[in-house]
């Protein structure tokens, strides 16, 4: 007898069924044969459907407690492994959205919130072979079971941006971290101000989703909140423009404002580069309980700490902390 069957078994001579079932209905049929022995028969289907009601009320007492699913993760901080590409979503024509397989269906990345990793690629650069690594936020998170997704455009110019673009299911590539100073948690800071250009949504878009995840509505704590500039030369560039637009929709303290260089006709975002103005307007002021995001291009990058160092904000430093106001991705 397996150790289940043997746990049903005992179960099922348990004091609340002996002393529930077992008891009463033997002494049912006991009075019934000695007063009127015609009604035995119908005192047994009686004391059995009584019995069998019992029984089943207490089904879930006796099934098997399953063993709890372990859950790993799948990065690792000083080696880099290979994960095999799954699927792929194209956007645009270089624009996608890359799914790789972690080794099994339960793993999770394990990436925690704000950070990122390192992808690599061994690549002809210039007639020589070099491994080649870039670093590159998931616009997944481990909440996410089994895969991680990475949305990656692919410039011209880009070694591995532009080697994703040729990759095939069942490709791999090398993925190693968790990797960066920022961590985030419910509470780090009342407000967040976000600047972001082109892919360098991803990163805030983690956190945001993150954020939303955690509202009182849905049974977390976290009040913080969220305003987003995410600039782009034309309106076809903003990426993920339909989940940023159904988050503010859903989440009242999540704001998004766009702009572009570019705008069509009837545009009511912003217009031209992201301004000292448009920052002032549309982001939270220096504050103690606040702190900016940065991530885009390196020239716009390099702008925008000239632009927030003008508006009183604390001057970033080269390489960012976690404590410090103005983050660069």
């Amino acid at each position: 007898m397996s150790p289940t069957q043997q746990s049903k078994a005992s179960s099922l001579l348990s004091p609340q069924f002996i002393n529930g079932v077992y008891i009463p209905s033997g002494l049912l049929l006991l009075g019934v044969g000695i007063i009127k022995f015609e009604w035995l028969p119908f005192a047994i289907a009686v004391s059995l459907v009584l019995g069998a009601w019992k029984i089943h009320s207490a089904a879930p007492e006796l099934a098997p407690v399953p063993e709890k699913m372990m859950v790993t993760n799948a990065l690792k901080p000083d080696v880099f492994q290979d994960f095999p590409l799954k699927e792929k979503t194209i956007l645009s024509h270089n624009v996608a959205i890359y799914r790789f397989s972690l080794q099994t269906p339960t793993q999770i990345l394990g990436l925690p919130i704000g950070q990122h990793m390192s992808v690599a690629a061994t690549l002809d650069v210039n007639g020589e072979s070099k491994e080649v690594v870039r670093s590159y936020t998931p616009i997944s998170s481990d909440e996410n079971l089994g895969y991680f997704d990475l949305l990656i455009k692919s410039y011209p110019q880009g070694n591995i941006s532009k080697h994703m673009g040729t990759l095939k299911t069942g490709d791999t590539m090398k993925v190693r971290g968790p990797k960066g100073a920022m961590v985030y948690a419910p509470g780090l800071v009342k407000r967040f101000g976000m600047i972001a250009g082109g892919t360098g949504i991803t990163p805030m878009l983690q956190i945001i989703r993150a954020i939303v995840r955690g509202r009182p509505r849905s049974g977390g704590n976290d009040t913080t909140e969220v305003d987003l500039i995410f600039a782009n030369v034309n309106y076809d560039d903003i990426l993920l423009k339909e989940d940023l637009d159904a988050l503010a929709k859903e989440d009242a303290h999540f704001r998004v404002y766009y702009v572009l260089n570019n705008p069509p006709e009837k545009w009511d975002g912003g217009v031209g580069f992201c301004t000292p103005e448009m920052i002032k307007a549309k982001l939270p002021p220096p504050s103690p309980d606040m702190k900016l995001l940065l991530c885009g291009p390196p020239p716009m990058i390099s702008a925008m700490k000239k632009a927030t160092d003008s508006l009183g904000y604390e001057k970033p430093r080269p390489v960012s902390k976690l404590g410090d106001q103005v983050f660069c991705f």
